[in-house]
């Protein structure tokens, strides 16, 4: 059953009950509409609270129906059907009230919520706006400020938070059932408030639109969602309730058919099956309890930040007491920034600082379920920290190497036990970015690889599972992607117009601008360990560049100029002297044609990765360049982006 009646006296409960999120698929709205004309007919019920069994609250549309034509009854209809109910509705939040469902809950009433919950308007990161008066009802609760916040980033606020902006009515704690009827009678020994369609919007200036459209623009890179949503919400503000929601939803059903909305569902649907791959559901994950890291650098800590954020206590194991000291002061700078950053409390910072041991004796990782070597890339390194970890961990650990293009069937060798041995490539910064790459290895078990993929889970990253290569996929991709940057280049093409197309066609920044804020030295470093192992290696633009100094913003110039204390980048006449004999006269090239170009050769490295079995799937490649490097999130992946469609 979706939706069950109950009465507790003069107060009506309906709760909702449809696994896992209670998902607003079409019997759920059929049983709902059913619901309101059943008490509206009940003179013995006085007011309504909606309820939701589970572990939340309607999180949502039923994603079955993602793509599909909508079915009657339709959401916006059952909003308003709720709204009029000649019984006044009260919505009793736990979990999540997400898209559909906090417009249901709009349609109510009075919200209350648990002190644990969260609400939000999540459409526009699947490429749409609300669709059934979230863009219109959300101004009346809490103001257009707080409404553009709301549903132009699509990300969703804890109730304490949503109660301070007028989202919700109270915040509760104890028995949620007991606490939403108590306020149900309390409501109805009151004045009813107008029903929030009824009530006015406090007008804003022309200046603020302005200013929010900038912004958004800004933020958005190229998404249209976003934009399309703060139109919709300035129509709310200057247009009638009925008006306004005519223009929601005619929006809605535009963008519902775009290619963006399109690429957008291709990551949702992509993410949700990267969590637990269809390969792995009859291995059983280790359990995960207590970590170790060995490094405490730059990556090591990250990750250690990162296991301590999920809760895990960690051991960090460095090689003298000097390096030991300095593990703790990284680590000790990544908690800071989160407080600075309002991400963390002192208190949340302490706590984690206080899971950590750090020492230099492998003795203390004998009782952890996985230890993370992050120790420097290089091969002989690597290989006596697991010597050690060989000799000191528990025969059942999970023991893995960090590793960016080492083979790790190297790093591994001799490894007793090398069933439990797992690449897990971390992205830096490890505890921000999403991805981790997972490289097993031919003799990694079943469960050990679903044990890299539930600490994927556990730390909310997106996992990928990757074959070893050079670079495995990310950057193997990368390294191509930069090759035809550096093509077009010699072709002619202003290095300053090539990072202009990249960032018109969605990317955050182009791919010179992207190598001088990492670093030219990085890459060259590792050509040239290639070139000394006796591999017949061209030399690249960027080996010249690094040649004469210029290894990026850290010396002052990279493939650009940087003014001292700048990041701006500006045009360099030392590169134009410098590659001069290598570049053709100039050749403008249209901006689109260039994105095409650099797109085209990433996908083309992906269809090779492929077909060599590196990736699993091209669905796996799209989530590691949007994760991992930056790809817009809107186009779907290079793999999506590039593949041939029927015309509509």
């Amino acid at each position: 059953m979706t939706a069950s009646i109950a009465r507790h006296g003069d107060i009506a409960t309906v709760t909702i009950d449809n696994p896992p999120v209670n998902a607003l698929g079409q019997a759920l709205r059929q049983a709902l509409w059913d619901a309101v004309a059943a008490l509206d007919a009940d003179p013995a019920v006085r007011a309504v609270v909606l309820l939701c069994a589970g572990r939340t609250f309607i999180a949502g549309a039923d994603v079955s129906e993602f793509g599909k034509p909508p079915v009657e009854p339709h959401l916006p209809e059952l909003v308003d059907r709720i709204e009029a109910a000649a019984k006044p509705w009260i919505a009793a939040i736990h979990g999540s009230a997400l898209g559909g469902g906090f417009e249901i809950a709009m349609g109510c009433r009075f919200r209350v919520a648990d002190q644990a919950a969260s609400v939000g308007l999540p459409e526009v990161n699947l490429g749409i706006v609300p669709g059934a008066s979230g863009t219109v009802r959300t101004p009346r609760l809490a103001g257009v400020a707080a409404a553009v916040e709301l549903v132009t980033t699509g990300r969703p606020v804890k109730a304490a938070r949503a109660r301070a902006m007028g989202l919700i009515d109270a915040v509760v704690s104890g028995d949620l059932r007991a606490e939403a009827l108590a306020f149900a009678r309390q409501a109805l020994a009151r004045p009813l408030p107008p029903p929030v369609s009824q009530r006015a919007i406090a007008p804003v200036d022309a200046a603020f639109w302005a200013e929010q459209e900038a912004a958004v623009a800004r933020r958005s890179k190229g998404a249209a969602a976003p934009l399309r949503a703060l139109a919709c919400l300035k129509m709310a503000a200057e247009a009638s309730f009925a008006e306004a929601l005519a223009h929601e939803r005619a929006t809605f059903l535009e963008l519902r058919g775009s290619e963006q909305a399109a690429a957008l569902r291709h990551v949702f649907f992509a993410e949700r099956a990267a969590l637990r791959p269809a390969h792995l559901k009859d291995a059983a994950a280790l359990p995960l309890h207590r970590a170790g890291v060995v490094g405490g650098g730059t990556m090591g800590a990250g990750i250690a930040a990162a296991l301590r954020d999920a809760g895990l206590p960690v051991v960090l194991i460095e090689r003298d007491a000097e390096a030991v000291a300095r593990g703790l002061a990284n680590l000790q700078a990544i908690l800071d920034g989160g407080v600075k950053r309002g991400k963390l409390t002192e208190d949340q910072a302490a706590a984690r600082m206080a899971g950590v041991t750090a020492t230099t004796d492998y003795a203390a990782l004998a009782d952890t379920d996985l230890v993370i070597e992050a120790v420097f890339e290089e091969i002989g390194v690597k290989r006596a920290v697991f010597a050690e970890l060989g000799r000191t961990c528990r025969p059942d650990a999970v023991l893995a190497t960090n590793t960016s293009y080492l083979d790790p069937r190297l790093i591994a060798e001799g490894l007793p036990n090398p069933g439990r041995f797992i690449g897990l490539h971390f992205f830096s910064p490890a505890n921000v970015m999403k991805l981790l790459e997972i490289i097993p290895t031919p003799d990694t078990t079943p469960e050990t690889l679903a044990t890299g993929f539930a600490l994927g889970r556990i730390l909310g990253k997106i996992p990928v599972q990757a074959g070893i290569c050079e670079g495995f996929i990310g950057n193997r991709i990368l390294k191509r992607y930069r090759a035809a940057a550096e093509a077009l280049v010699r072709q002619g093409v202003a290095i300053a117009e090539i990072d202009a197309a990249a960032r018109e066609y969605g990317f955050a920044m182009g791919p010179f601008e992207a190598q001088d804020l990492g670093g030219l030295d990085i890459a060259f470093l590792q050509r040239e360990g290639a070139r000394a192992a006796g591999r017949q290696l061209p030399e690249t633009l960027g080996d010249i560049l690094v040649r004469a100094g210029r290894k990026g913003q850290k010396t002052g110039g990279g493939w650009y100029d940087y003014a001292p204390g700048e990041r701006r980048p500006q045009p360099s006449s030392m590169v134009a002297r410098l590659l001069a004999g290598h570049v053709q006269a100039a050749a403008p090239m249209d901006r689109a044609a260039i994105a095409s170009q650099l797109v085209g050769e990433m996908a083309a490295e992906g269809d090779a990765i492929l077909n060599q079995g590196i990736a699993r799937q091209g669905s796996d490649i799209d989530l590691v360049k949007i994760h991992g490097y930056g790809f817009p999130r809107w186009r779907g992946g290079p793999m999506f982006a590039t593949r041939k469609r029927p015309a509509p």
